[in-house]
């Protein structure tokens, strides 16, 4: 990972820096799926939050749980549930947006008073059952996805995945930026993109530590 790549994860379509990982500890809840996926997700939390040195606990005495994922099969499920839309400001008229689009996914960050992550909305629209659309990929996606604040394009040619036979991993670049995101050395919060280069050093290290370095250039 060269320092410009690292740069570019977080540089936005309008070329603004921008950085943020969460403040508070992680706590999860999942919508709309059966007991079997709900392990799955929580499994694939549990792994990218303990890769990021980063906590989870029971409840958020503020908000009870804030990452909160929902899967459904239509955008006007979701003004029925109730309260969501104090969570979730003009959640009726994101849903109208939305279905006309035909979107299946959106993820919405809210942050903290000094831009840190405080809370993460994820909603799916299924149009198959969650086992067709290989649940344990689909998790691992969204558990990197809601790890870090990564930019608007970060992901766009390239998947944050790769497939090694018949199992789906993390890249192992993806992997050390977001052990690196949560360095103490590192702030919570960055828009320049200098920090870049400091988070690409740690990156090196990390791969270097894990003896990928060598692999990853070759």
């Amino acid at each position: 990972m060269t320092p410009q790549a690292v740069q570019d994860l977080f540089t936005r379509r309008d070329g603004s820096y921008h950085f943020a990982r969460w403040g508070r500890p992680i706590v999860p809840v999942i919508f709309g799926v059966d007991e079997a996926t709900l392990s799955v997700f929580k499994g694939a939390i549990e792994a990218v939050v303990t890769l990021a040195g980063h906590k989870m606990a029971e409840t958020d005495p503020e908000l009870g749980a804030n990452l909160m994922l929902f899967f459904f099969r239509e955008w006007a499920e979701l003004p029925q549930v109730p309260n969501l839309d104090q969570l979730v400001p003009d959640l009726g008229l994101l849903c109208v947006r939305l279905q006309a689009g035909d979107a299946h996914h959106y993820r919405r960050f809210q942050f903290e008073p000094d831009g840190a992550i405080k809370a993460v909305f994820v909603f799916v629209r299924l149009q198959s059952d969650l086992e067709e659309l290989a649940s344990q990929d689909l998790a691992m996606n969204e558990a990197v996805q809601m790890i870090l604040a990564w930019s608007d394009t970060a992901f766009a040619e390239a998947s944050p995945l790769a497939r090694i036979g018949q199992s789906v991993v993390l890249r192992p670049q993806i992997a050390a930026v977001i052990h690196a995101g949560y360095a103490r050395v590192l702030p919570r919060v960055a828009q320049s993109p200098e920090h870049a280069l400091r988070l690409a050093a740690r990156v090196q290290i990390y791969l270097e530590a894990q003896g990928l370095a060598e692999k990853l250039r070759g």
